[in-house]
C-alpha cells in the first residue's frame, strides 16, 4: 500500500512543569519558544520548515501527547483517515487543527498512540531578526553551540513491536526497514519505520508495561556526526547530565547522544545514517550482538536506557536488545503466555 504520509511534522509532549522544560529547550538546546498559551509553549529549531516542531504543554509525568504527520497532499489526508476507519476497533475525529495548522484528523492507534494527520500550515516566514541570507533556509543558523537543525524521528514504546509495525505499514504505509531480536530468545523488542529515505522517522521498543502510548524519546538532527561530540562538551559542562553517547547505531548507522530534559523525557541527537531509495525493500532482521544499537559493539548501554514514559511498572527494550532482568521475562515462556509479552519467530 502506498503511503499517505510525507514526514514527521511536529510533537506534543507533556512535562510536569512545562516552563523548566521549555528553559531547558531554548538554554540548552538551543531551540527557541515562538508562541506561548498559557502553560503551552511552542518551539523551534533553526531549521525547521514549519513555524514549530515542538509542543510542550502540562501533564503530570513526561510523555508523548500526539504526534504531527503531515501527509502527502489535501486527498492523501482524506485518504489517510478513511483508511484508518475502515480497519475497524480504531475511530478518529476532526478537528479545527493544532496552532498553525489546518484541519486536522486525529487518532489513537490500536496500542494506545496519539497521531495527528495534516496537510495545511501556516507558511513560516523569519522576521528581520532571524531571516537567512540564504533563500532555502527558513532562518539564519543558530549561535546556539548546541542547537540542532530539525525535528528528526520519534521512538515509542508498544507491547508488540511488529503488530504495530504491521498494523502502520498496512493502514498508513510506513515502510518497514529493521528489527532486532533477541540472541537467545525468539523475541522481537525493537523495529524501525519510515515514511520516506530516511532510516527511520518512527521507532518501537518492546514494553512489558500495561500502560498504553508510552514514549522512549524524541530526536534532533545536526548536520555532522562530530557536532555530537561538541553538544556532549557543552552540555557537560553546562549541567546537563549525558545518558549515552556519543556512538553510532547499528540499525540505521545514526549517530547518536540521549539527555534527559527536566520532565526526565529522553532527547536525542542524532546525525549520519544512511538514505533508502528502495520500493522494494524487505525489512532486515538484527541481534543485540551484530551490533543493533552499538556499530563497534564494545560498548554496553546503561540500564537507563529501559526506561520509557510516563513511567510505569515493567520494563522496555531497545535496539541494543534488552536487560539481562527483561531479556529473562521475555525469553520465559510462562511470561509471554500469561503478560502477553510477544514472542515472534
Amino acid at each position: 500500500m502506498s503511503t499517505v504520509l510525507s514526514h514527521l511534522g511536529f510533537l506534543e509532549v507533556g512535562s510536569p512543569d512545562p516552563a523548566a522544560s521549555a528553559r531547558f529547550y531554548t538554554e540548552k538546546f538551543g531551540m527557541r519558544v515562538v508562541e506561548q498559551r498559557g502553560d503551552t509553549y511552542f518551539l523551534r529549531c533553526w531549521g525547521d520548515h514549519y513555524r514549530y516542531s515542538l509542543v510542550v504543554s502540562p501533564a503530570e509525568d513526561g510523555c508523548l501527547k500526539t504526534m504531527g504527520w503531515r501527509t502527502a497532499s489535501a486527498e492523501a489526508l482524506e485518504e489517510a483517515a478513511a483508511r484508518v476507519e475502515s480497519v475497524g476497533g480504531v475511530s478518529g475525529s476532526w478537528e479545527t487543527g493544532p496552532f498553525g495548522h489546518g484541519r486536522a484528523f486525529r487518532f489513537e492507534g490500536p496500542q494506545g498512540h496519539s497521531m495527528t494527520l495534516f496537510w495545511e500550515v501556516d507558511e513560516f516566514v523569519a522576521d528581520e531578526e532571524h531571516a537567512s541570507i540564504y533563500p532555502d533556509r527558513p532562518e539564519r543558523r543558530s549561535l546556539h553551540a548546541a542547537a540542532s537543525r530539525f525535528l528528526d524521528h520519534v521512538t515509542i514504546a508498544a507491547q508488540d513491536v511488529t503488530a504495530f509495525a504491521e498494523w502502520y505499514s498496512e493502514v498508513l504505509g510506513f515502510r518497514i526497514m529493521a528489527y532486532t531480536k533477541l540472541d537467545d530468545a525468539p523475541v522481537v523488542v525493537f523495529g524501525v519505520l519510515t515514511t520516506n529515505e530516511k532510516s527511520h522517522d518512527l521507532g518501537i521498543v518492546i514494553d512489558t508495561s500495561s500502560t498504553r502510548g508510552r514514549v522512549h524519546h524524541i530526536a534532533f538532527w545536526v548536520d555532522q556526526p562530530s557536532d555530537l561530540v561538541r553538544i556532549a562538551e557543552v552540555m557537560t559542562e553546562n549541567g546537563v547530565q549525558v545518558e549515552y553517547g556519543p556512538g553510532i547505531h547499528g540499525i540505521g548507522e545514526q549517530n547518536f547522544l540521549y539527555l534527559r530534559e527536566p520532565s526526565s523525557l529522553r532527547v536525542e541527537v542524532n546525525s549520519g545514517g544512511y538514505r533508502n531509495y528502495v520500493p522494494d525493500w524487505r525489512a532486515r532482521t538484527w541481534s543485540p550482538t551484530q551490533g543493533a544499537n552499538d556499530l563497534f559493539r564494545n560498548w554496553d548501554m546503561p540500564d537507563s536506557m529501559m526506561q520509557a514514559f510516563p513511567a510505569a511498572d515493567g520494563l522496555t527494550a531497545t535496539e541494543d536488545g534488552a536487560s539481562p532482568a527483561l531479556a529473562a521475562e521475555l525469553a520465559n515462556p510462562w511470561a509471554v503466555n500469561n503478560k502477553k509479552t510477544p514472542a515472534h519467530t
